[in-house]
Order: C-alpha cells, then structure tokens, then sequence
C-alpha cells in the first residue's frame, strides 16, 4: 500500500499528475515541469514534502549519538541552527544525507530522505545503544515548503515571526495563520525560501492559506519534477542517484562536510585512509553544448573513451540546455574540460563545468553552504 500525505485529496482537486515516490504518492506536476521551474525562479512555489523522514533523538547523551554519527561538526551547532551532513556506514560509504536541527542541547530532530527513513531509523537506534531516545515521527508531521524570491513577502503576511531576522540554516517556534510550526529558513531550490514542519491534521488549512495569500504574488503549487530541476541546477547531491553507500562524501566533492578533526565518528577510519591516499574518481557537473538532455546511465566519454556515467541529468528550463552530474575518473574532472555524452547510439558534446550551474541569490554562509 502507498501512503499518501495530508494533502493528497487538495493534489487530486488541484488536478496533479500523481506517481508513486519512495513509497508514497505524491504530484509530480500540476501544470508543466517547466512552468513550475520558472515560478519557483521568479516569484514563488508551494511544495508537499510530507514524505521526508523525521527522526527525533532526545536525552543525555544525545549529542554524543549525533555526532558519532555523522561526519560534519555539531560543535558549534546552537539550538535554533541547522546542519547539513551525510551519515555514513565504517566504510565511509554514504548511508544518507540529511539536516540536523538543534532543537535543544540535548534534543535534535534529523530530517532524513523519504526512501531511506526506516533504514536510517533501524542504523540510528542500532547505534544508540541506550544513550538517547530515538523516535520515528514522520507520520505525525507534514512538510510544507514555500520557496522563492516572493516566499518571504507571502509568509509575512501570515506570521508575526520578523522573517528578515531568521537567517539562513537557522529555525524559529512559530504559528503561521494559527497553526503552530517549525519554521526554518532552508530549501533545495537555490532560491530563498521557507520550510514549515507542522502536525499533519493541520496540514490542509495552512496550505490553503498559503496558496490563496500567494496568489497575487504568483505563487503556484510546485510538485517533484520541478523539484528536481532545481535541485540539479544548483548541483544538490540525490541520495540514490549522485551518492549512496557505494559512494563516498569525498567522492561526492562534499569535503566540506568531513570533519576529520572533530573526533571518531562511524566511517572515520575509512574516510582518513582514503584522504590520505587519495580517490579514483569524483563527481563532477557538466553541460551539453545542446538542448538535449542526458538522463541516468548515459555513459561519459572522452575521445570514445569511456570515462565514468551520469548519475542526474535534464533539461534545464533556466540555462535551456542539457546538464547532469556524473562520475568520471581524476584526471578527467577539469572546469572547461570537453566530454561527450552517449546517448542512443550517438554521442554529444558537453563541457565539465564548475558547481552550480545556476547562481543562487539566497544568502548563504560557509558553514552550512550546500554545493
């Protein structure tokens, strides 16, 4: 059986197209892909992320179980911030990639991905050991997120929250047109925006608010094929796609996220090790010279040469060329460098570039940069 979010009958109204998602079925467009894409880049869009995972970990010790395991610092996390980080088995491979909110010195909610959260849940409590409480609460939230350069005039009309104080990576206890909600300032757009964690029977009144305050701003509500088009022209890693166990976050040019100084961790070993010695390979962006566009799989050449696969790839609506990531050998991950893509037969030219492909206008800062 596929679940479904407190918002599944308002999607049907809205007359969504509905696929099946990591166990649950969820709108993949309204409209078009595209248009919903250029909404979230100019003014606005309203997505159902009720599928994420929430793991909470509470009581003494459950600093020490968060920081064992993950790679990135919580050291200078304070209660009211956010952290990006994946989780990773000893091999250093990647289990899963996900926020880790403050919540408390000893309380920390981790927001996990949809296809993972029973299996991050079984890792977490396994690690536990006793030391804090862990609980899986994803059935009891919804997550709503409101996302680009007009999400912060829409939402002040319906909280009283002073939304330019709330920085980026930073979250705040606040009721939005009644309804009380976790309210962070985080997204996978690039754009600047909101996500509301909220209990699930309140889920259809504030989407409804928010969409009918948004209207006069453009506000469309934004399924996950828009989703994931902005996601990949900003260079955001799909657990399952661009990183899994098999891959690691040095693999993956999320250095940042390893914190080798901070202490043991799970996978610290093997990551040290691999530091030390070096990686075959590293995930890198790159455009097609075209519109057309590359998917999972292709192959990635250099002079017929077969150098790595795409492990994302679209059409961008924004840059209106192909683009994708993949990984490809060392000595092939140079900005500017040419490759082909093989694509049925043919193959295509592209040019590895730099991350992300489009320039994001959200303030960020180094600690909890996502690239």
């Amino acid at each position: 059986m596929l679940k479904i979010t407190a918002l599944h009958q308002i999607h049907l109204n809205l007359g969504a197209r509905m696929i099946q998602f990591a166990g649950w079925q969820m709108p993949l467009q309204y409209t078009s892909i595209p248009e919903e894409h250029r909404s979230v880049r100019e003014s606005a869009g309203l997505f159902d992320l009720s599928h994420m995972g929430e793991i909470r970990l509470q009581g003494k010790g459950a600093f020490h179980l968060v920081q064992r395991l993950v790679t990135n610092d919580l050291a200078h996390l304070n209660p009211g911030e956010v952290l990006y980080t994946p989780m990773c088995n000893s091999q250093g491979g990647i289990i899963d990639d996900l926020l880790v909110y403050r919540t408390d010195q000893e309380e920390f909610l981790l927001v996990v991905n949809a296809a993972n959260t029973e299996k991050d849940y079984a890792w977490i409590e396994k690690q536990s050991r006793g030391e804090a409480k862990v609980e899986n609460l994803t059935d009891e939230f919804s997550l709503i997120a409101l996302q680009g350069p007009k999400a912060e005039e829409i939402l002040t009309e319906l909280t009283d929250v002073s939304l330019s104080q709330l920085l980026y990576y930073h979250f705040t206890q606040a009721k939005v047109k009644g309804v009380n909600a976790l309210l962070s300032r985080t997204g996978y757009t690039g754009e600047d925006g909101f996500e509301l964690y909220l209990a699930s029977q309140e889920a259809p009144k504030l989407w409804n608010a928010l969409l009918q305050t948004g209207k006069p701003y453009g506000l469309k509500p934004t399924g996950l094929g828009a989703r994931d088009t902005l996601r990949l022209e900003m260079g955001y890693r799909l657990h399952g796609n661009d990183i899994d166990e098999t891959t690691s976050p040095f693999e993956a040019a999320l250095d940042w996220t390893v914190k080798l100084s901070k202490g043991d961790f799970i996978g610290r070993e093997a990551l040290e090790k691999q530091k030390k010695e070096g990686i075959s390979r590293k995930l890198i962006g790159f455009q097609m010279e075209t519109r057309i566009a590359p998917r999972k799989g292709y192959a990635l050449l250099v002079k017929k040469l077969k150098i790595g696969e795409v492990t994302s790839g679209s059409f961008s609506p924004t840059l209106q060329k192909g683009i994708g990531l993949g990984y490809v050998d060392l000595q092939h991950t140079s900005p500017g460098s040419s490759i082909s893509v093989g694509i049925r037969d043919k193959n295509y030219p592209a040019r590895i570039v730099s991350l992300p492909f489009y320039e994001p206008r959200v303030k960020k800062t180094a600690d909890n940069l996502i690239v």
